[in-house]
């Protein structure tokens, strides 16, 4: 076992970025026209994965891409595709070209992006979506159409009303396809595959690759080119990752993530829950405390969902609270920070989220909270991505590999309020005081009546053994103790008038001199009744 990394080795990717080898994309093949729009949007050489697909995108071969997210799959499709569709002219309600997509934002970013890269041709695309008016894409499609960008559900719905063709694709994209089955759209795809020509060239991209997943791979894809830039569901080497765990449950998580975000030099984040109730709790908790926050999740409609991207993308909203429906694709410029605030259910999840951020060449950084109930899911995540995560304290700062420092700024990782609800646990017990001490710090007024209750002479050898004998002392304390303020020896008074007559020790034998001596009964006290004080007489026979 490597003690450096523990009991999970490292996989190097195949290619990183910052390699010394990265080509230009002329070196690739690609026209005057997308190089001049690529460059213009401000990338200079290509991804791996760019690099690795888009000279066999030209030369007319289906592709099977397993990458990590942020890696550029999206123009490793769209740059190839464009660039051979621009020799061409497509047909009214015939386009040439379908990309899958599984969520409506992602989509929508897919669209933009064309509109960028394709800006120097005059290639149009139609975006279907469902959540949008109906209108305005039939619009989009009435007409010609290059490229159609769409969701299964609403492609499907606009084929059904006769408002689209797909006789006529040459070019067919599956993106995020192990999303797509997550999602349960994988019959939604079966069928519209069955609706497109047999004779097309097939796009299939993941960024993770179970045995389900190529299983149906194998039925889309006609003797694939396999493209594989890093290891199935690998973290992007620019993401720098760390966990930080939390004692409590929800309540002690929103604090400790407000201290962590105000200790990090945090430019924007993406918040992700587990649950869309818990994404509406955050979003008020952080309000609540000043945060400029938004939400993003399944129960908003797409005008609502479109309108908060949009806003957190123009830097009007510096935190977005959101599920997983923001976590695939979704590609915010220079994003700095990716929160966990839940452990995700599934660990490929993981991956996904935090590669929201250290896109494209650029550092970031992401946080996950966890608390004991979800070990078992953040040891998923270590067994995927074959190492494990480092841990902080609550002001993002590396702890100690040292097994006792780290124990000890387990307190530095706790939340404020956190703390203050387990100080009665953590707080030690005080020790039993003495018998000795519990008679010297009695009240005044208890030791004069129990002083009182016995002799003069008694007193004054009480208050002279007390130095010299310790047993002694100790039995005086326990008799002052129990003495009632009254002097009465035996008993206690209690409120309704009659002795506390609970079974304790055996009394201490009396003393000469004391009062009650003689004929007394023992443990009558000073209350013997008179018909115990007559005489007996003896029966006559």
């Amino acid at each position: 076992m490597d003690g450096a990394r523990g009991k999970y080795s490292k996989r190097t990717p195949e290619g990183e970025f910052g390699i010394s080898t990265a080509k230009t994309f002329r070196d690739l093949g690609l026209s005057d026209e997308v190089c001049r729009a690529v460059e213009e949007a401000g990338y200079k050489t290509a991804t791996p994965i760019q690099e690795k697909s888009i000279p066999h995108v030209l030369m007319g071969k289906d592709i099977l891409g397993t990458a990590q997210t942020g890696t550029g799959k999206t123009a490793a499709f769209l740059l190839p595709m464009i660039d051979v569709m621009a020799q061409g002219v497509s047909k009214p309600r015939m386009p040439r070209a379908l990309v899958l997509e599984p969520t409506r934002e992602l989509a929508a970013q897919v669209a933009d992006s064309f509109d960028m890269y394709a800006k120097n041709s005059k290639m149009t695309r139609a975006l279907v979506i469902g959540g949008l008016g109906a209108k305005e894409q039939e619009a989009d499609l009435d007409g010609i159409c290059d490229i159609i960008i769409a969701t299964p559900g609403r492609l499907q719905d606009m084929f059904d009303r006769g408002l689209i063709m797909l006789r006529g694709i040459q070019f067919f994209v599956i993106d995020e396809a192990d999303r797509m089955m997550d999602m349960g759209f994988i019959p939604d795809v079966e069928r519209i595959v069955s609706l497109l020509p047999k004779q097309r060239q097939t796009l299939f991209f993941s960024a993770t690759m179970p045995k389900p997943i190529r299983k149906l791979a194998d039925k889309f894809l006609t003797e694939p080119r396999e493209v594989e830039v890093a290891p199935p569901a690998s973290p992007a080497e620019t993401v720098e990752q760390r966990r930080l765990f939390v004692r409590g449950d929800a309540p002690a998580k929103r604090a400790a993530l407000r201290k962590l975000i105000d200790a990090e030099n945090v430019r924007n984040a993406l918040i992700f829950c587990n649950r869309k109730s818990d994404v509406k709790l955050l979003l008020k908790s952080m309000q609540s405390h000043g945060y400029d926050a938004v939400a993003l999740h399944g129960d908003m409609d797409q005008v609502d969902r479109m309108a908060t991207l949009e806003k957190f993308k123009t830097n009007q909203a510096r935190y977005m609270v959101c599920s997983d429906v923001a976590a695939r694709g979704l590609d915010i410029q220079g994003l700095s920070h990716v929160f966990n605030f839940d452990v995700p259910f599934n660990a490929d999840d993981y991956v996904h989220r935090i590669g929201r951020t250290g896109r494209a060449g650029q550092r970031g950084k992401a946080f996950m909270l966890v608390t004991a109930k979800e070990q078992k899911a953040l040891d998923a995540i270590h067994t995927l991505i074959r190492k494990e995560i480092p841990e902080v304290d609550g002001m993002g700062a590396d702890l100690s590999a040292d097994a006792p420092a780290e124990a000890d700024n387990k307190d530095d990782a706790a939340p404020a309020d956190e703390k203050d609800e387990t100080a009665a646990e953590d707080k030690p017990k005080p020790r039993r005081r003495s018998r000795r001490a519990k008679s010297d710090e009695e009240p005044q007024e208890n030791k004069a009546a129990s002083k009182s209750a016995k002799s003069d002479d008694e007193s004054k050898g009480s208050k002279g053994g007390s130095k010299s004998k310790p047993a002694k002392a100790d039995d005086e304390a326990k008799e002052s103790e129990e003495a009632p303020a009254s002097g009465s020896s035996g008993t206690r008074s209690l409120p309704n008038g009659d002795g506390d007559r609970r079974e304790t020790r055996a009394p201490a034998p009396r003393k000469s001199g004391s009062r009650g001596d003689g004929n007394t009964p023992q443990g009558m006290g000073d209350h013997m009744p008179a018909f115990m004080k007559r005489p007996l007489r003896e029966k006559q026979a």
